[in-house]
C-alpha cells in the first residue's frame, strides 16, 4: 500500500512538473531554407589537405576514432576554397614581397604567377599548386559536400601596389587601378577551370574578404588587401562579365565578406548599381555580440538576396561565445548559411587544436561538441522557425515531419519546458522526444545522448544545467 501511494505521488509530479522557462515554438514562422554549415579551407587544408580522417570529421556525419576519443562528424556541406595571392617566382625583376610576420602556411599558392598572359594555357599560370587544399575539396565532395565557393583574400601579389599579398604600409587601399580587371580575370579563370578540370562548379565566387578593413597592412599576419566600396563595385561588374564570357552565367557572386555587420551594411549601401550583380551577402562574425545585424537583414530582405554568416572564428574553446553568437546571428541575422573560419588552428580558435605551421594535431576541444549540437541536426533543406526566444533556435523538417530544437541555458539549473501547441500536430502524448547534450566549459558532457523526455500533451521539458546546450528532436510534427 505504502509502496503504491509513492508510485502514484510520483506519477503525480512527473505530469505536474511546471518548468521554470516556457518557450513557445511559432510554427508559422519562417526563416528561410537552411542551406548548410561549412568551413573555409586555406591554412588547414594546406597543411592537412591530405587526411581522410579530417575529411571524414568536417563533411560526413558518421563517428570518427580521433586521439583516443570517438568524435561525431560535424556534417558540413559547405566548403569555401581560396584563390591564394602568393608565388615565389621573379617576374621581370620583381618578386612577392612577405610579411615578416606571416608564416608559411598562412601564403596559400596562387595559380596566376605573372602578368604575361592570361590564357590558363600559358606558362603564365600553375594548375599543380596548392595540391592539399584542392585535395580536401575533392575529399568534401566525395563525402557529400554540395555547395563551394571560391574565395579571395588578396589579388595575387603582382596585382598589389607594394607586390604585398598582407597590404599597404598604411592599411590602404592595395590593388593597382590597371589591375582591377585582372582581379576579375584571376577568379573568372580559376573558376572556369575548376569546373572543366576538378568536378568542382562553384555556387557562388566572393573577389573580396574584409575589403574596407583598415588592419590589411604591409607586416599583417596573413594575406589581406584594404578595397574601397566603389573600387568593389568597379570588380563586381568586371567579375560578372568575365563569368559570363566563360559561359558561367549561372555562378553567382557574393559579396563582400566585411569583418563586421555595421561595416556591410555600409557597404551594401555603397554598391550603387553593382548591388543587382549580388546574389548572395556575405558577412563575417567578427563583431561578435555587437553590430546591426537586424538592419542587414533588412536589407537582404528587401533585395530578395540570399545572406551568409561566411565566416566566424574566435579563441574560446569552452564554446560559450561560439553558441551566444550563433544564437543571436539566427535571432537577427536570419542566416540560411554558417561557415567556421579555421576548424584546425591553435589557441582554442580551431575546435580542434592544431598547429599549421609545425604540421601537429591535437584533440577536439569543448566547441567541437557544442558546434555539433547544431551542425548534426538542423539540416540542409529545413525551415528555420522563430525559436520564440533568444536562447532557442528551431528548425522544421518537412519531408520527415521532424522538429529539431536547439537550446542553452544561461542562467541557473532549471527546467525548460517547450510548447508546441501552435503546431497542426505536436506529435503524440507520450512520444518519446530524443536528446542530446553538451556541458560548455573546460569539460563535461560532450554530445551525450539520452531517451528519457517524453511528450506530454503539446508540450516536453528537460533539465538543464547552467551553460548546458541541449538538442531535440521530436518526431510526428505537422506545420
Amino acid at each position: 500500500m505504502h509502496v503504491n501511494a509513492l508510485a502514484a505521488l510520483a506519477l503525480s509530479l512527473a505530469t505536474s512538473v511546471a518548468a521554470d522557462t516556457t518557450t513557445v515554438i511559432d510554427a508559422k514562422s519562417n526563416r528561410g531554407t537552411w542551406e548548410g554549415w561549412g568551413t573555409s579551407l586555406a591554412w588547414w587544408a594546406r597543411r592537412f589537405g591530405d587526411r581522410d580522417d579530417l575529411a571524414d570529421i568536417f563533411f560526413t556525419t558518421k563517428a570518427t576514432a580521433w586521439q583516443g576519443a570517438s568524435l561525431p562528424g560535424l556534417g558540413f556541406n559547405i566548403v569555401r576554397h581560396n584563390a591564394g595571392a602568393c608565388s615565389w617566382n621573379a617576374v621581370d625583376g620583381e618578386s612577392m614581397v612577405v610579411s615578416p610576420k606571416m608564416m608559411l602556411s598562412r601564403q596559400i599558392e596562387g595559380h596566376w604567377v605573372d602578368w604575361k598572359s592570361s590564357d590558363p594555357a600559358s606558362s603564365s599560370w600553375k594548375w599543380d599548386v596548392d595540391a592539399k587544399q584542392r585535395g580536401m575539396m575533392q575529399k568534401a565532395k566525395s563525402r557529400g559536400a554540395n555547395r563551394f565557393e571560391l574565395f579571395s583574400n588578396s589579388p595575387m601579389w603582382w596585382m598589389c601596389k607594394n607586390h604585398n599579398p598582407s597590404g599597404a604600409a598604411d592599411g590602404g587601399e592595395n590593388i593597382q587601378s590597371w589591375n582591377l580587371g585582372d582581379h576579375a580575370v584571376y577568379m573568372a579563370t580559376i573558376a572556369k577551370y575548376a569546373k572543366d578540370n576538378w568536378g568542382v562548379t562553384f555556387e557562388t565566387v566572393e573577389p573580396f574578404n574584409e575589403p574596407t578593413a583598415n588592419w590589411w597592412k604591409a607586416d599583417g599576419t596573413q594575406e589581406g588587401c584594404h578595397i574601397s566600396v566603389p573600387t568593389q563595385a568597379t570588380i563586381i561588374k568586371a567579375l560578372r562579365a568575365e563569368l559570363d564570357k566563360r559561359g558561367l552565367s549561372s555562378m553567382a557572386i557574393a559579396a563582400s565578406d566585411e569583418s563586421y555587420y555595421d561595416q556591410a551594411v555600409a557597404t551594401w549601401n555603397g554598391l550603387g548599381d553593382a548591388l543587382n550583380l549580388v546574389t548572395r551577402i556575405n558577412v563575417h562574425g567578427y563583431q561578435y555580440d555587437k553590430g546591426a545585424r537586424d538592419k542587414l537583414a533588412a536589407q537582404a530582405l528587401g533585395k530578395g538576396q540570399r545572406l551568409w554568416n561566411s565566416e566566424y572564428g574566435e579563441n574560446d574553446a569552452t564554446g560559450e561565445r561560439l553558441v551566444s553568437n550563433m544564437l543571436l546571428d539566427f535571432r537577427w541575422l536570419k542566416p540560411t548559411g554558417w561557415v567556421y573560419w579555421q576548424v584546425l588552428d591553435g589557441g582554442g580558435w580551431g575546435v580542434i587544436d592544431a598547429d599549421n605551421e609545425a604540421g601537429t594535431l591535437g584533440p577536439a576541444n569543448q566547441k567541437y561538441f557544442a558546434f555539433a549540437q547544431f551542425t548534426r541536426h538542423i539540416r540542409e533543406g529545413m525551415r528555420i522557425l522563430d525559436g520564440g526566444a533568444d536562447n532557442v533556435v528551431a528548425a522544421y523538417d518537412v519531408k520527415n515531419s521532424k522538429l529539431v530544437i536547439v537550446a542553452i541555458n544561461w542562467g541557473a539549473a532549471q527546467y525548460l519546458n517547450f510548447d508546441l501547441s501552435k503546431f497542426a500536430q505536436a506529435s503524440t502524448n507520450g512520444a518519446k522526444v530524443t536528446r542530446w547534450r553538451t556541458q560548455i566549459g573546460s569539460g563535461g558532457d560532450r554530445y551525450v545522448q539520452a531517451s528519457d523526455t517524453v511528450m506530454n500533451g503539446t508540450k516536453f521539458w528537460s533539465w538543464f544545467e547552467p551553460k548546458m546546450v541541449q538538442t531535440f528532436e521530436v518526431g510526428n510534427v505537422k506545420l
